[in-house]
């Protein structure tokens, strides 16, 4: 399932990162590489925030389409 239709408090392990190569690229370098746990801490105004690897990070609601768990 995406990563954006976890609910807000909802612990994960990121399962596949999807996309083109540049953006799997940048997600990786965020921290979303697979086995990863994440967090949805909130999500606002098609934003999702979340926690991995002890940081914070927002990212759109495209980005967490392409991030499976």
């Amino acid at each position: 399932m995406p990563l954006s239709m976890v609910k807000k408090g909802e612990s994960n392990k990121i399962v596949k990162v999807g996309g083109k190569e540049e953006v799997r690229r940048f997600l990786e370098k965020l921290g979303f590489v697979a086995g990863s746990p994440v967090t949805v801490v909130s999500e606002n105004a098609g934003n999702i925030i979340v926690n991995i690897k002890d940081a914070r990070i927002a990212i759109g609601r495209d980005m967490a389409n392409k991030i499976l768990v």
